[in-house]
């Protein structure tokens, strides 16, 4: 029974440990998620992923928008077409040389869904 017990001890121990260092990697991911937030709204560029063809039109489009202190939020790439936007995960497709993305049942363009 004591050796039942003792297993049964240092099983608990290790998920404990190993819930700790999970939640302390939740809270590094959110700061680093956080600080990357920051850089981009002080960066002067958008750098696209070279082999993706939306990332390399978004790139286009964020670094030619008129009014980059308008655009107070800015698209953090997740995936080739899936984008964090603010706290909002979105997803864009580039169609006929125009970025559309994806709301509720259609798809809207870049200009009005960041107005």
């Amino acid at each position: 029974m004591d050796e039942l017990e003792s297993r049964m001890f240092e099983a608990n121990k290790r998920s404990l440990e190993t819930l700790k260092h999970m939640r302390e990697m939740e809270v590094e991911r959110a700061t680093l998620q956080h600080t990357i937030m920051d850089l981009k709204e002080k960066a002067a560029v958008y750098i696209p992923a070279k082999d993706d063809a939306i990332d390399l039109k978004m790139a286009d489009y964020i670094n030619n928008y008129p009014d980059r202190e308008q655009l107070k939020v800015m698209f953090l790439r997740e995936s080739e077409g899936t984008y964090q936007f603010g706290s909002k995960r979105v997803h864009i497709k580039v169609e006929n040389n125009k970025i559309l993305i994806r709301t509720g049942g259609g798809y809207l363009g870049i200009d009005e869904f960041v107005d």
